[in-house]
């Protein structure tokens, strides 16, 4: 169970980094959608996992790993983005979200 104050920088983080993300798509992924789904900083708040989801994208592994290359500079811009609000910028780590994946893979066995 997170507390209070966790949900609140989770909120925060989602919110920057979905800018960040936004203004960074044409670079990381030409044509594409970056969305980021969820964030769960830990209880220190010095590591955040970040939930990203890809759209269209053949090859999601090798846009996660162009992403996971680009950590320390997304690191630093979101740091100067929030260094008012937050003393430590936490650590970021990129996951992939597979459940609008794993949705329409069951969908399709329901209609088929």
């Amino acid at each position: 169970m997170d507390s209070i104050r966790q949900n609140k920088v989770n909120s925060l983080l989602q919110r920057e980094l979905a800018e960040i993300f936004r203004q960074e798509a044409r670079n990381l992924l030409p044509g594409g959608i970056i969305t980021v789904s969820a964030v769960r900083v830990s209880p220190d708040l010095g590591l955040a996992k970040v939930f990203l989801s890809l759209f269209p994208v053949k090859e999601k592994a090798a846009t996660m790993d162009i992403i996971k290359d680009q950590t320390h500079r997304l690191r630093g811009q979101l740091g100067s983005r929030i260094g008012k609000q937050m003393r430590v910028v936490p650590e970021l780590n990129f996951y992939l979200d597979d459940s609008l994946d794993r949705a329409e893979a069951i969908d399709k066995l329901l209609k088929g």
